[in-house]
């Protein structure tokens, strides 16, 4: 069950608003904890399935290793530069690990809808080449909220 959000409802978007910025943006920032609590944050690509936010990580970088001894995170996908044009959505959850580490091809089913849709938002191709560096991470989130500041023109 995800979080209801309770402050900035005016602002709030819709979840076909929602679903719709997340397709179009193509950076996420995301955060991880150390095992002192310090947290580390990092720019990602990612898609959104409309429940789940895929991310395509470096298997061998600070993110996953932290994720593997604490799977909290969350992340936020913004855009905006003036104070009217803010927009953006935060989610946060644990991390679950997805197909194999570092993801060669092989077959896994759950992968078939993220990574058609990575491969077309951001190699416009139709098959996934893989590195064999990278692999996927799940976040189906426990809370999201979003903000939309160009509603405040609304009023």
């Amino acid at each position: 069950m995800v979080a209801t959000q309770r402050r900035g409802r005016r602002i709030m978007m819709t979840e076909a608003e929602r679903d719709t910025y997340l397709a179009d943006q193509r950076t996420c920032r995301v955060a991880t904890v150390s095992a002192d609590g310090r947290p580390h944050i990092g720019a990602l690509w990612f898609v959104w399935d409309g429940g789940s936010l895929w991310l395509y990580s470096i298997t061998r970088s600070r993110r996953w290793a932290q994720l593997t001894q604490d799977p909290r995170l969350a992340v936020v996908v913004d855009d905006g530069v003036e104070y009217g044009d803010l927009r953006g959505v935060e989610l946060s959850g644990d991390a679950v690990f997805v197909g194999e580490a570092p993801r060669t091809g092989e077959a896994c089913p759950e992968l078939g809808v993220p990574e058609d849709l990575f491969t077309r938002k951001y190699f416009g191709m139709e098959v996934m080449p893989h590195d064999g560096r990278h692999a996927w991470l799940r976040l189906t989130p426990d809370a999201i909220a979003s903000w939309d500041f160009r509603k405040l023109g609304d009023a």
